[in-house]
């Protein structure tokens, strides 16, 4: 019987025909993937960040590493940079094995698409390269069992080009590069929902941000070359990445009330209270928190304020109420972080962005180091690969037009630069991983002493 009703909705479909759910109430459920809703993670999983220039900038990966470190401080991750300089997709197949695979990923976010689309109007043949390329990455991923997680391809700012333009402008490919993009990430998007897999939607946010900013400022960009969005622009692809992918976005919240009776009363997730205590000097408990604000350098701070990340994907909430009137400060650990009335704290206040916190300062110390290791070994080993990406382009080159001696010369000269690469990029990976060792020695949150008591007026 079901065999017959799926035959009679597979003639409707193809007569163009409608038809009633109700005559299968199972029709074809079993044909259509769910997509990734969030990810499953445990310690030692690997997220590999696949993607061209705009991954090789080290940057949005950068904090989302941050992210991973202070929001799971308890959770040892493998996250590893897979971006090379102008890649295309066809670029990453040529380093699957050894920048891919061989980390053993559960999961590889994809941005490419920037290069693929060769900054011209749209191209029938150009994206029909694309789409193949990108099919073989998505079933090579498959074959090693990761999870696929395709992101647009981010903003082409023609403004910005304008702004500061360089060779020979090309107005109708300034004009038009953006939507290209969208087109390549619209197929990406579907791809992702046909074939179960994780998606992230680049483009928007960084659009959108930018045309709302642009309303009182006509010049304003998060992408001064048109291309790779800076540390603020980057910001805006991190929070995508946390948003998209239904990441934990809050770091705790701590809810205290004062009874009739005097006895206090907790409510709080985040971490484990205890101590609480009323007196007539106010509040005291102490809180072993279970992670730590998302907190990124300062040259990022726009981009943070942009987005509202803090309230948005970090907050760390303390409210008290029936406090008796008046001002109040709040002390960690022997130290005054703010002053607050009594009316702000019942409706409570936001700390995750309060410098002063010791909570903030253990989370910069994090960031900061983390800076380091991608300013330092994580780029040179992109850098290795860069090489690499050259010597796999000149050796198509050689096989393609075997009677070019200029090209056969170029890649003896490429092949003696790779020479070594597995040792370099062995000392690469140890060096960044030495960093990271001493960054989960620095981001457990301790046990801290809060303390609220009335200012005298």
């Amino acid at each position: 019987m079901f065999a017959r009703r799926r035959i009679t909705v597979c003639l409707a479909l193809l007569l163009g025909l409608t038809f009633s759910p109700a005559l299968c109430p199972s029709v074809l459920a079993e044909e259509f993937a769910k997509p990734l809703g969030q990810l499953e993670l445990q310690d030692g999983d690997c997220i590999v960040f696949l993607g061209d220039s705009i991954t090789h900038q080290c940057l949005y990966t950068q904090y989302v590493e941050d992210y991973f470190y202070t929001r799971f401080p308890q959770m040892r991750l493998k996250l590893h940079n897979a971006g090379v300089g102008g890649a295309q997709a066809w670029d990453a197949l040529q380093r699957f094995d050894a920048d891919i695979a061989a980390f053993q990923p559960k999961y590889v976010t994809i941005l490419m698409g920037m290069n693929d689309g060769h900054y011209r109007p749209y191209d029938e043949q150009t994206f029909q390269t694309y789409r193949q390329d990108m099919t073989e990455l998505l079933t090579q991923l498959h074959g090693i069992g990761a999870t696929a997680i395709p992101m647009t391809p981010t903003m082409f700012d023609a403004r910005a080009r304008r702004m500061k333009p360089r060779g020979n402008p090309n107005p109708e490919s300034e004009a038009l590069y953006n939507s290209v993009l969208a087109y390549y990430g619209t197929w990406l998007r579907d791809v992702a929902q046909q074939q179960g897999l994780g998606f992230v939607d680049m483009w928007s946010p960084l659009n959108n941000i930018t045309l709302e900013q642009r309303k009182a400022e006509p010049q304003f960009t998060l992408i001064p070359d048109a291309v790779h969005p800076g540390p603020s622009g980057q910001v805006i692809m991190a929070t995508a990445i946390v948003g998209d992918l239904d990441l934990k976005r809050q770091v705790s919240n701590i809810q205290i009330v004062r009874q009739r009776n005097g006895k206090a009363k907790s409510r709080v997730a985040g971490g484990t209270l205890t101590d609480l205590t009323f007196t007539d000097q106010g509040v005291s408990f102490t809180w072993q928190a279970d992670s730590l604000p998302w907190v990124l350098p300062e040259d990022a701070q726009l981009g943070v304020k942009l987005t509202k990340l803090g309230h948005r994907l970090s907050g760390e909430r303390l409210g008290i109420q029936n406090l008796p009137p008046g001002k109040y400060a709040l002390v960690i650990n022997g130290t005054e972080v703010g002053q607050y009335p009594a009316s702000a704290l019942a409706r409570r206040i936001e700390l995750q962005a309060n410098e002063a916190t010791p909570q903030y300062q253990q989370a910069m110390e994090v960031a900061q180091l983390n800076k380091q290791r991608n300013e330092g070994p994580v780029r040179s080993l992109r850098g290795e690969w860069s090489q690499f990406q050259r010597y796999a382009r000149a050796r198509r080159q050689a096989q393609g037009h075997p009677d070019d001696a200029e090209a056969a010369k170029q890649l003896t000269a490429l092949e003696e630069k790779i020479n070594g690469m597995d040792e370099r990029v062995a000392q690469h990976i140890a060096a960044a991983k030495e960093i990271e060792d001493r960054i989960f020695e620095i981001n457990q949150p301790p046990v801290r002493k809060y303390e609220v008591r009335p200012v005298a007026e």
